[in-house]
This record gives structure tokens, C-alpha cells and sequence, in this order.
């Protein structure tokens, strides 16, 4: 895929074919609720997505690549949830306007139903990652996730279902993450209408 420019008229696409994307209901009754933020921006005039390292002294999945998001507090939607945690994980404030849709919720082995919400961010706005949350941040080219061979579809003896894997970073980022990257390259980005939820977790997630 040739190079995605970054600008209005890629706001506009992307918020059309999410507006487009009837929501696959999911039974969420013994889920605990959490959601995260897909935020897009620019690097270099390119479209990209923000991704963060988790701290290693984290507790539950240090050191793990991940989108700025985490748990629902009680009595949050989850647009509060997500803008709260990009405040407090990168330092970010955004506004309810500068969320132009959401993905499917996404059900993890470990216990949470993840609901994404698609943010735009203006290209150079600058960020603060929170040292006791976030390593690192890192903005992806969509062109790195369309590419040819990405993501990886691989079996494992544990479960029937595929599971997920995107080859970026110098690593191998797994669901939750990779199957929401992998959902909003389709629907967003391609206009396809492509579920998720039943792409697996590698087993080391399962907890």
C-alpha cells in the first residue's frame, strides 16, 4: 500500500466508514468494561496510530505494546474512560469532538470487554507519557499495518480459533491490540466489513 496521507480528507473517509459499521452485539454480563483510545495522526504528512510500551514495573501486562486506554471506573461511559486515560497515560486531552467513531467491542481471555474509540490528532501536538504507565510511544504508519503479510493468522493446540499477530516494532504485538490495529485497518482505513472478536489471545494472555 502506497504511503496515507494525512489530512482532512482522510478524517472524513475514515469517519464515514465507521459510521458505516453496524456494531456486532456481544454478551458483556460477566465482563468487566474497559475501552481504549485509536488515535490518528500524522507523521511526516503520513497517517499513523499512536502506540505505547507499558512500564515494566506495571503489575498486569508490563512491558506489553498497547493502545492508551485501560478499566472503566464506575459510573464512566466509555468516551470518559478513554479521554481520562490518554490524559493520564500520554499526557493527551482530547475533546469529545475529536472522536470520530468506534470499532467492535473486543472480549479478552482475561476477563474485559474492550470497546475502541477512533480519536484524530492534529500532526505535532506533544506528549507526555506518564513514566509510571508508559515507556514509550510510538506512531505507526498505516502503511506498516497494511502491508503485505501483516498481520499473521498462526494455530495454536490450545483453542480453534486464530490467533492474531502484527510483525511491527521489531516484535510481535498480539491481540487485544493487534485485533483492534487489524479492525480499524479494515473498516476504517479499507471500508470492509471485518469482525474480530473471535481472533484469539496467544495463551501467555490468558489471565
Amino acid at each position: 500500500m502506497k504511503a496515507v496521507a494525512f489530512g482532512e480528507a482522510l478524517r472524513a473517509q475514515l469517519a464515514a466508514n465507521l459510521e458505516r459499521l453496524s456494531h456486532a452485539p456481544l454478551d458483556a454480563r460477566a465482563l468487566k468494561r474497559a475501552a481504549v483510545c485509536v488515535i490518528v495522526t500524522g507523521e511526516a504528512g503520513q497517517a499513523a496510530l499512536l502506540l505505547t510500551k507499558r512500564a515494566a514495573r506495571l503489575s498486569t501486562h508490563s512491558g506489553q505494546y498497547a493502545l492508551p486506554g485501560g478499566r472503566m471506573d464506575a459510573g464512566e461511559s466509555a468516551l470518559e474512560a478513554a479521554r481520562r486515560e490518554a490524559r493520564e497515560e500520554i499526557g493527551l486531552e482530547l475533546a469529545p469532538q475529536d472522536f470520530i467513531g468506534r470499532l467492535d467491542d473486543y472480549p479478552t481471555r482475561s476477563g474485559y470487554l474492550i470497546t475502541p474509540l477512533v480519536a484524530w490528532l492534529a500532526e505535532g501536538v506533544a506528549l507526555a507519557p506518564n513514566p509510571a504507565e508508559v515507556a514509550k510511544i510510538y506512531r505507526v504508519p498505516l502503511t506498516e499495518l497494511a502491508r503485505p503479510g501483516s498481520p499473521q493468522f498462526v494455530a495454536i493446540p490450545e483453542s480453534d480459533r486464530p490467533v492474531i499477530r502484527y510483525p511491527i516494532l521489531g516484535t510481535l504485538v498480539h491481540a487485544p491490540t493487534a485485533a483492534v490495529l487489524y479492525q480499524f485497518i479494515e473498516v476504517a482505513l479499507l471500508g470492509r466489513a471485518t469482525r474480530v472478536a473471535h481472533l484469539e489471545q496467544p495463551v501467555w494472555a490468558w489471565r
